[in-house]
C-alpha cells in the first residue's frame, strides 16, 4: 500500500542541508509502488503543527532539485521547537491526527542533537500506540558534535569556509608593520571541531593562527596573557581563533563576562561575544592595535565555499534514510562510518537515535596540544578529505543561482 513521506528541516542551516533534502525527493521518487507523495514541513514541526506544508514531489522539477542540491540554509525554512518531555501529552494525538490526514508513511527530520531528540520521542510514541510510521533522523550540523557518526553533513564545508576566511584574514592582518592582534570568534558552544578547522589556514609551520582556543580546555585570562607574550615573539602579528563557548575552569563561559548571554527555547545560551571581551582585555593589558571578528552565520550559509564531498554525502544520507524506512526500520539516524584515510572512503550505517539525542561529541582531549592553544596533526588526516572538491556552481549575472521557496 503506498503511504506519503513527509520531511522536515530543524536547527541551525547550513550549506548542504537542501542535499539531504533533495536526497529524500529524489529517493522518494524512486519508490512509486510505496510512496505517493513527498511533502515539504514549513518550519518543521511548529510550522507543520500550523498547517504549513508544501508537496516537494508535484511542485518541484528535476532543474529545481539540481538547484535545490546547490543552494545553502533550509529551503523549507526551520525552527526550534522542543516536543513535550511527556509522551502522554495531548500533542502527540494532535500532531498524529494530522499524519493520519496527510497519509504519512514515513517521516524524515533533518537535524542536529534537538532533532535527533523530536525523532526520538516521535518514534517511541509511534511505537505505544502502534502506528506504523517510520521515523528516522538524517544528521546536520557545523558543529560535528553528534555522537555515532565519523562526522555530520554541514562540518566539512563549514570547516572549508573557516579554513578560508581565517587564511584571508590572516593576510590581510600582516599588511602592518606594528604589533597587533586579530580575534576570531567561530561557532562551537561545547565542542571545538569548527575552531579547530581554523588550522587550515596555515601556510607553514609557526605560520597564523599562532594561538587556537577549544571550548574542551578551560580558557584562563592569566595564562592567555603568558600565551600572546610567546606569541609575540614569533610575529608582530598575532590571529587568535576561539570558540564562542570557551570558559574558564569553573565552568562560566568568557562571554558571561559581559552579562548578555541569553537562552534559546531548549534552554541553550546563546553565546556571543567572548571575541570582545578578549579585545577590551588586549587592548588594556597590552596596549596594541587589536581587533575581533565574528565571522557568524556565513559560516554555515556560504554557498561558495561549500565541499564537493560534503555535498555528495549529504544527499547520499538523505537517499540512505529513505531507503531503509522503505525496509521497515524507525527510531534511527543515518550515520557515517570512516573505512579508510587514504584513500578516504565512507560508507553509510544506521545508529539508534534514542542513543544519540541530547549527547555531544566533544573534540578529542589527545589532538589539543600546546597546553590548549594549538591542535595536533590528527587533525588534519581526519579533516583533509571532508573539503575536498569544487560544486560546480550555477551562475547568473556573477552572482551563485539558489533557489527560492516563494
Amino acid at each position: 500500500m503506498k503511504k506519503n513521506i513527509i520531511v522536515g528541516q530543524s536547527g541551525g542551516p547550513t550549506a548542504v542541508i537542501n542535499a539531504s533534502l533533495c536526497g529524500v525527493i529524489r529517493e522518494g521518487k524512486n519508490h512509486p509502488d510505496k510512496v505517493g507523495s513527498v511533502y515539504g514541513m514549513i518550519n518543521g514541526i511548529e510550522g507543520f503543527l500550523a498547517g504549513k506544508y508544501m508537496n516537494l514531489s508535484s511542485e518541484l522539477s528535476e532543474e529545481d532539485l539540481a538547484l535545490l542540491k546547490l543552494t545553502p540554509a533550509a529551503y523549507l525554512g526551520s525552527c526550534r521547537f522542543k516536543l513535550p518531555e511527556n509522551l502522554s501529552a495531548a500533542f502527540y494525538p494532535t500532531l498524529f491526527h494530522k499524519f493520519e490526514e496527510l497519509d504519512i508513511g514515513y517521516f524524515f527530520y533533518i537535524g542536529g542533537n534537538d532533532s535527533m531528540d523530536t525523532v526520538s520521542k516521535l518514534s517511541r510514541y509511534a511505537a505505544g500506540i502502534g502506528s506504523d510510521i517510520r521515523f528516522i533522523g538524517i544528521p546536520k550540523t557545523i558543529d560535528n558534535d553528534l555522537v555515532g557518526t565519523d562526522h555530520t553533513p554541514g562540518f566539512g564545508s563549514a570547516a572549508k569556509y573557516v579554513g578560508s576566511t581565517v587564511r584571508e584574514i590572516t593576510l590581510d592582518a600582516s599588511v602592518y608593520q606594528q604589533k597587533s592582534v586579530t580575534i576570531v570568534e567561530l561557532m562551537g558552544r561545547h565542542a571545538g571541531w569548527l575552531t579547530a578547522s581554523s588550522v587550515l589556514a596555515r601556510k607553514h609551520e609557526g605560520d597564523n593562527p599562532l594561538l587556537i582556543y577549544l571550548p574542551e580546555s578551560p580558557f584562563e585570562f592569566e595564562q592567555f596573557s603568558i600565551d600572546l607574550k610567546k606569541a609575540f615573539e614569533k610575529s608582530q602579528t598575532v590571529v587568535v581563533c576561539v570558540s564562542e563557548g570557551i570558559a574558564d575552569s569553573a565552568g562560566h563561559f568568557i562571554c558571561e563576562y559581559s552579562n548578555e548571554a541569553q537562552l534559546d527555547t531548549f534552554g541553550h545560551k546563546m553565546l556571543t561575544g567572548c571575541g570582545e571581551i578578549l579585545e577590551n582585555y588586549i587592548r588594556n593589558q597590552f596596549g596594541v592595535k587589536v581587533r575581533s571578528v565574528e565571522v557568524n552565520v556565513s559560516q554555515r550559509c556560504s554557498g561558495m565555499v561549500v565541499s564537493a564531498q560534503d555535498i555528495e554525502e549529504a544527499a547520499e544520507a538523505g537517499s540512505y534514510g529513505v531507503k531503509n524506512a522503505m525496509e521497515g526500520v524507525s527510531g534511527m539516524m543515518v550515520a557515517f562510518k570512516r573505512t579508510g584515510d587514504e584513500p578516504y572512503s565512507m560508507e553509510c550505517t544506521l545508529a539508534d537515535v534514542n542513543e544519540i539525542c541530547n549527547k555531544e561529541k566533544t573534540f578529542p582531549a589527545e589532538w589539543i596540544t600546546k597546553n590548549g592553544t594549538d591542535i595536533g596533526p590528527e587533525f588534519l588526516t581526519y579533516v583533509l578529505p571532508l573539503i575536498h572538491g569544487e560544486a560546480e556552481r550555477k551562475m547568473e549575472n556573477g552572482l551563485p543561482l539558489y533557489l527560492y521557496r516563494r
